[in-house]
């Protein structure tokens, strides 16, 4: 794929810029990276879309070229979630642009070269609020486990899932996680109408199996299933064709959506 300069956008860029976005629109960007648009607020969730960190397709865009990022978030400090070749240019070229990110997470950004006054760090059980135009994204955090939850006092949770509301619809990203004991009790009280779970065809990779991703779909009533983070590894390419052959002979009555890549999706 060829660079596109930065400022001039792209196929995908255009695409995402004049999306309404009347509901909160979704653009898979691989693995677990999402561009998320509500209404003239557009977010980016674990973006990579440098050519680091051993993807499997061309990334779609380039990250100079992304002018209109408002909040970018972070899971956690994972390079194929926090891609350092991805933000800086990001941040560059979208000068309002507040990345966010767990508080464990600050002080690596920092080696990157991201200003502290460019960041926004969170923890479980705080929010971060965004209002433009009359309106607002409020994004709350729990923690994932990625095996283990691993919280110190003072670093608080390193790994951790963003719930995203806006528009009435609230739309969880796990980031990297496994099941644990109470982690659908911890999602109950927000409602979740889109689950945005990682995937593998084996337990480990940080990811759930599908059989795990489908029960926790369930547990917390989320009207849609989305998988993501397959794909990668050589061992769960073919993840996404048994994701879809497990929902419709095992959950037929759990709707789910299942992106190609760069492919935009508005909630129902």
């Amino acid at each position: 794929m060829s660079a596109t300069p930065p400022g001039t956008g792209g196929p995908l860029f255009d695409e995402i810029e004049a999306a309404p976005a009347i509901s909160p629109t979704l653009w898979w960007l691989g693995h677990a990276g999402f561009a998320l648009k509500y209404h003239s607020m557009v977010f980016y969730i674990d973006p990579v879309l440098s050519e680091a960190n051993g993807r499997s397709f061309a990334p779609l865009m380039t990250p100079g070229e992304v002018t209109h990022a408002e909040l970018i978030l972070c899971t956690h400090a994972h390079p194929r979630h926090m891609d350092s070749a991805t933000l800086l240019p990001m941040l560059e070229a979208s000068q309002r642009a507040k990345l966010v990110l767990p508080k464990s997470a600050a002080e690596k950004a920092n080696t990157f070269g991201i200003g502290y006054d460019r960041m926004t760090t969170t923890d479980s059980g705080l929010r971060v609020e965004y209002f433009k135009t009359g309106d607002y994204v409020r994004v709350y955090s729990v923690p994932s486990a990625h095996p283990e939850l691993d919280y110190t006092p003072i670093g608080g949770y390193p790994y951790l899932g963003y719930l995203i509301r806006c528009g009435g619809i609230t739309i969880y990203h796990a980031g990297d996680c496994v099941p644990y004991a109470d982690l659908a009790a911890r999602l109950k009280p927000y409602s979740v109408d889109v689950a945005l779970l990682p995937i593998s065809g084996r337990k480990g990779n940080g990811c759930f199996t599908i059989a795990e991703a489908a029960q926790l779909a369930e547990d917390i009533g989320a009207s849609w299933l989305l998988p993501m983070h397959y794909g990668l590894f050589p061992d769960s390419a073919e993840a996404a064709g048994a994701f879809i052959h497990h929902m419709l002979f095992h959950r037929p009555a759990q709707r789910f959506k299942v992106f190609q890549p760069g492919e935009g999706w508005e909630v129902p």
